[in-house]
């Protein structure tokens, strides 16, 4: 496969790696974006894991609560400008109603919001404003209590990024973990609840390091299970540090509270979403050209 310049600086933007180690990488990989940021970490020379994914999309996530169960939406646009406007944000505020008594994305589309089903409302709407949407995401949890938080509020109950905490015990404590949450991104809830691929794979490149290291197999095994058992803490809600006191876990500090966490969910907007990219020059020829 040709690795393109634009492969290159994806991959340099993703890890922080230098040119010429990104380019190797792509190659030994055959352009395999995710494959060549484990090789580089493996190497040493990526700085940061990020994922290659990035937020691109537009539009706004949505969060309601009745009783014990919270619901978050997301809805798409094209652009910020879009997310921004009265008439749009009010549909988001609706679909966000009517998801309350949904039970899954699908059934949330055939519902009934003033005699046309959600679908076909967003459907109007990109008639209405002249750009595209799209309903992608729902998620719910249901528990003794639910908290909920909006991140970059643009009204009330929605913003970029929407956070839902299911909680028996302290209603302040459950808010602030929903604040945790939004800044933190776990993974999981706990360690049992850690999809086991994704542990597989982080230890599958830690086995990969340590063997670089060329240091004996007893301190090898060593070195895994250490760095496996700091990868699950920062993975999961209850092990990693909680941001209102670093000097406790979410564990710790749900116990110090009274509380039991029992679910959460997040969405971000746009989150997994890769939007091609145009650079500026093309994009004036373009728009000259009609």
């Amino acid at each position: 496969m040709a690795i393109t310049a634009a492969m290159v600086k994806e991959l340099r933007d993703t890890t922080g790696a230098g040119m010429m180690d990104a380019k190797k990488a792509l190659t030994e990989n055959d352009g395999d974006m995710e494959a060549a940021v484990d090789w580089l970490r493996t190497k040493g020379l990526a700085k940061a894991a990020k994922k290659s994914g990035r937020t691109a999309a537009e539009g706004l996530v949505a969060v309601k609560v009745e009783g014990g169960r919270g619901v978050a939406v997301e809805i798409n646009s094209e652009t910020d400008f879009v997310a921004k406007n009265a008439d749009f944000q009010a549909m988001v505020a609706s679909v966000a109603d009517a998801a309350v008594k949904a039970d899954d994305l699908e059934a949330l589309k055939a519902s009934d919001l003033g005699g046309k089903t959600v679908e076909e409302t967003i459907t109007d709407k990109i008639a209405t404003i002249g750009e595209n949407m799209s309903l992608r995401r729902m998620v719910s949890v249901s528990g003794a209590s639910v908290a909920s938080y909006i991140h970059n509020a643009a009204a009330e109950g929605m913003g970029k990024i929407g956070v839902l905490v299911a909680f028996n015990g302290d209603e302040a404590f459950g808010r602030q973990v929903a604040m945790h949450i939004a800044a933190t991104k776990p993974a999981a809830l706990n360690e049992a609840e850690l999809d086991p691929a994704i542990v597989d794979k982080e230890r599958q490149v830690q086995i990969d390091i340590a063997r670089e290291s060329g240091k004996p197999e007893q301190v090898i095994e060593k070195m895994i299970e250490g760095r496996m058992k700091k990868f699950i803490a920062e993975a999961t809600l209850m092990g990693q540090a909680f941001v209102m006191n670093p000097d406790l876990t979410v564990e710790a500090a749900a116990k110090e509270a009274g509380t039991e966490i029992t679910g959460f969910a997040r969405l971000e907007v746009g989150e997994g979403i890769e939007v091609e990219k145009e650079d500026f020059a093309a994009e004036v020829a373009k728009a000259a050209k009609g």
